[in-house]
């Protein structure tokens, strides 16, 4: 399931506003921004999570994918810069 990070009507960024245990129910209240891996789409969360599991291995990736080394590599640079404008 998709974690929604932008509004459906207006498609403005939406922030956390209460946290709360399912334990004890304590319950905390405030604003909170999205962590910069929660604000990737759920298909580029899933090529860091995979780029992680491959120990950082482009070439691995590469591999496992069916697709070339530059374009692994191209991809891992557009998310490199999409995290760096969060």
């Amino acid at each position: 399931m998709k974690f929604p990070i932008h509004c459906p009507a207006c498609d403005t960024e939406m922030a956390v506003v209460k946290l709360s245990c399912s334990s004890c129910h304590t319950e905390v209240s405030g604003k909170f921004n999205f962590p910069a891996l929660m604000r990737l789409e759920p298909e580029e969360q899933e090529f860091v999570l995979e780029f992680l599991l491959n120990s950082g291995s482009l070439k691995e990736m590469a591999n496992k994918m069916g697709k070339s080394y530059p374009t692994v590599r191209n991809k891992l640079d557009e998310l490199i810069e999409k995290l760096k404008s969060f």
